[in-house]
């Protein structure tokens, strides 16, 4: 079945870094466009990065810009979110989304993973 599994979520200091990862399986994960929405406490759901199936094209929240970069490995049916410089108001639970190209006819979704950034 069709499952995206996030990983390396935790708490960490202001200034820190943190490394995010996908994991897909159940469908096939080179021809999806590749999203990480985040949803902060009490606010809504928002995109934060998005990547293209050949991982060329990447697009940013203008909040993370120059801190974040996402990465996918098409071979390990993996998507990467690399935060650094992290500041308080990036505490979220992170998600990764899956929408196939170009017809955008499935849509899925990780269970989350809460990211913390506090002293």
């Amino acid at each position: 079945q069709v499952q995206l599994v996030e990983f390396g979520g935790g708490l960490v200091q202001p200034g820190g870094s943190l490394r995010l990862s996908c994991a897909a399986s159940g469908f096939m994960f080179s021809s999806y466009i590749m999203t990480w929405y985040r949803q902060p406490p009490g606010k809504e759901r928002e995109l934060v990065a998005r990547i293209s199936i050949s991982g060329r094209t990447t697009n940013y929240a203008d909040s993370v810009k120059g801190r974040f970069t996402i990465s996918r490995d098409n071979a390990k049916n993996t998507m990467y979110l690399q935060m650094n410089s992290l500041k308080p108001e990036d505490t979220a639970v992170y998600y990764c989304n899956a929408v196939n190209s170009p017809f955008g006819t499935n849509n899925y979704w990780g269970q989350g993973t809460q990211v913390t950034v506090s002293s």
